[in-house]
Order: structure tokens, then C-alpha cells, then sequence
């Protein structure tokens, strides 16, 4: 070892033989012949780090194929079955634990002002406006302020149609993918609690179900 070396920093020397650099000014020692408009290259050696790396890559890759294709182990599609029949397993527990959450015999109106002010913004959002106005009156859709319901009145049966949509081919959808149920029940709220208003132009009464029941 030369005295030079002795003066190098350990850390120096490790770089060294992770990367092995060739020292400035040495690069004459790996110049090669080939010259690009005056641009000349360097016969640099890979880095043994990168090489380990790519290695390594090229050995578990092997094992992959032989795994997955020789032995059949490390099925994705048997990995996914298996973590959907936890996952449905899990919910399934959850709901039992929580009936209250899922059991739509359970659902009771929002009545505080907090509540039935988000039932309202969610009205609007959500485009019910479109079909029934603002003030509830009616236009496409039936006056959701009088007591006539085609489909039912109440908190629960409001819900049911919020969830599953009005009647085929008119137009109304089914809102259970897309708002969730205790959006629903916001909205069926804020739709009771509109019963009994009087809208600017209110639509003629549609529907033989009368609720509240007299």
C-alpha cells in the first residue's frame, strides 16, 4: 500500500470499491478509440453495487417463473380470493356488530337543525332540485310537500326510494351507489320535514298513498 493510499479516507475507499471510479486525471488509461464530431468515450467499468443489483433481479425474476409457472405458488388470483373472502368475512362481523348501521328497519328521521341543514345542501347538490325545485314544489318530478306519495311516505320508505330509484322509466335513479346511506336518510329527512309547506307553484298532487295516514 503506497502512501498515498495510507492518507485515503476510509469512507474514500469504500466509495471506491462500490463505484470503482477511475481517479481524475487518469482517463487516458480507458479512453477509447472511437471519436463522435470530437466527442470521445470512456471505457467506464459498471458500478459493482449496480451489478449486484441487476444481478440479483435476474435471480429472483428466475424464481418467479419457476415458482408461478413450474409450481403454481404465488397465485395473485389466489392471493386476491383469498383476501376477498376475509374481507366479505370482516364486513359480515362488522355488520352484526352494528345492526343499527345496516338495518333499514332501524332508520329513524334526522329532526335537529344541524342535520336536516346538511339533508338541504345535499338536495341541492345532488340535483334533486332538477326534478322537484327548490321549494320542493314539483316540476318533473311529484310536489314532495303535500300528503299524496306514490311510492310511499315516511322516513323509511323515502330511503327505500332513495336507495333503489323511482319507477322504471321515469327517470328517477338509484342513488345507493353513489351517496351514502346516511346521506340518504339526511336527505329523507329534510324531505319530511318539508311536509305541510307551501311551494311557489306547487304541482298538482300525484300519488294514492296518503301520508301521514289520516
Amino acid at each position: 500500500m503506497n502512501k498515498h493510499s495510507e492518507n485515503t479516507s476510509w469512507w474514500k475507499r469504500f466509495m471506491k470499491s462500490m463505484t470503482k471510479a477511475h481517479d481524475l486525471g487518469t482517463e487516458k488509461d480507458i479512453m477509447l478509440d472511437h471519436d463522435y464530431d470530437g466527442i470521445r468515450e470512456l471505457d467506464n467499468v459498471l458500478p459493482p453495487w449496480w451489478l449486484a443489483g441487476f444481478y440479483i433481479t435476474i435471480a429472483i425474476s428466475i424464481f418467479y417463473i419457476v415458482m408461478v409457472l413450474g409450481f403454481n405458488k404465488y397465485s395473485q388470483y389466489d392471493e386476491l380470493n383469498d383476501e376477498l373472502t376475509t374481507a366479505k368475512a370482516e364486513i359480515e362481523a362488522y355488520k352484526a356488530a352494528n345492526p343499527q348501521l345496516f338495518d333499514d328497519a332501524n332508520i329513524v328521521a334526522f329532526t335537529d337543525a344541524e342535520n336536516l341543514a346538511k339533508g338541504k345542501a345535499l338536495f341541492t347538490a345532488k340535483t334533486c332540485v332538477i326534478c322537484h325545485i327548490a321549494d320542493l314544489g314539483g316540476s318533473i318530478g311529484p310536489n314532495l310537500t303535500d300528503k299524496h306519495w306514490i311510492l310511499g311516505g315516511g322516513v323509511k320508505n323515502i330511503f327505500i326510494t332513495l336507495t333503489n330509484g323511482g319507477r322504471p322509466g321515469k327517470g328517477m335513479i338509484a342513488w345507493e351507489s353513489t351517496i351514502t346511506r346516511e346521506e340518504r336518510i339526511l336527505l329523507a329527512s329534510y324531505i319530511i320535514s318539508m311536509q305541510g309547506t307551501t311551494p311557489a307553484a306547487p304541482k298538482e298532487a300525484q300519488g294514492d298513498i296518503i301520508w301521514p295516514e289520516e
